[in-house]
């Protein structure tokens, strides 16, 4: 069995959807509490190379350091936008599922069973 990590936001509902909906199906999910420990760059970097989107994706607009750090600027670099999620975790969006090598952004949670299809 592939090994799945999620990085996990106790706090939000979409987060504890997905973890439940792993658990439902028997996975014993490694749980990365990215406020408490942030990824580095290289890992946000190995990450988006997982999930083959944007940089920008990975941000949530809505947090208030998207605004306080002007990160709408389309002139930011990917390493700009991912050195301010290591900065400041909360801008990373959320629930992110990796299984062996592919990830999803599990928003909403049931986009995760995506990778075990």
């Amino acid at each position: 069995m592939e090994q799945v990590r999620i990085f996990h936001n106790p706090r939000c509902s979409k987060s504890r959807e997905a973890l439940a909906l792993l658990e439902a199906r028997g996975v014993a999910a490694e749980v990365i509490e990215y406020l408490s420990t942030p990824p580095s760059l290289g890992e946000l970097q190995a990450l988006l190379a997982l999930l083959k989107r944007p940089a920008r994706e990975l941000l949530r607009s809505g947090e208030d350091e998207y605004t306080a750090l002007n990160l709408a600027d389309p002139g930011l670099s990917d390493v700009q936008l991912l050195s301010a999620i290591t900065a400041h975790p909360r801008l990373l969006q959320r629930p992110i599922v990796v299984r062996g090598q592919r990830a999803v952004i599990a928003r909403p949670p049931e986009l995760l069973q995506s990778l075990f299809d």
